[in-house]
């Protein structure tokens, strides 16, 4: 079931789907020996997908993922799910890397711009707050056996209840998007 205010155009997905280029491999590589990519931890995340409607947001007439209670310093939220490939997504501005083999030779990511869940939303902090509030952790599942994942935490500071989740996007992402 997808979540309150999800937009028509994108399938919600509360766990991985994959690009039908990613090898049995590759897949066994994400999945790890324990996980049989089970979704999103019990119930909803603490978060509710909202139109931005403040003039001067730098997403406004788009969506932000807001609090829906007092999310306490450096808790887990949710995880960002999307699709996991293989290839070169230079355009997409929902596409985060997952894993990248030591000799470079392997790069996955996770692509949420067709196939994804909340985690989409989050903006990006410059022009919105001070600093982010929320942070990528990369985590394998099941004592580091198990599924290989991006979780969304808060920072150590907390979120109050109504406020904007915001992340730093990097200076590589603001340098790619430049004309």
């Amino acid at each position: 079931m997808n979540p309150p205010h999800w937009p028509s155009t994108i399938k919600y997905s509360p766990r991985y789907t994959f690009d039908s280029k990613i090898t049995p491999e590759i897949k066994a590589l994400i999945q790890g020996s324990t996980s049989k990519g089970g979704g999103q931890s019990s119930g909803r995340p603490p978060v509710v997908i909202r139109r931005i409607d403040l003039q001067g947001h730098p997403a406004f007439g788009e969506y932000g993922l807001f609090a829906t209670k007092k999310i306490p310093p450096k808790t887990f939220i949710l995880y960002y799910f999307g699709e996991v490939h293989s290839d070169d997504r230079p355009d997409s501005n929902y596409d985060l890397s997952l894993y990248r083999a030591p000799d470079s030779s392997v790069h996955i990511g996770i692509d949420a711009t067709a196939t994804g869940n909340e985690a989409r939303f989050i903006n990006d902090y410059r022009g919105i707050g001070e600093r982010f509030n929320v942070k990528f952790v990369e985590e394998r599942l099941a004592g580091n056996t198990g599924e290989l994942r991006i979780g969304i935490w808060s920072d150590s500071s907390g979120l109050k209840k109504g406020d904007e989740l915001l992340l730093s996007y990097g200076k590589d992402f603001w340098k790619a998007r430049q004309g």
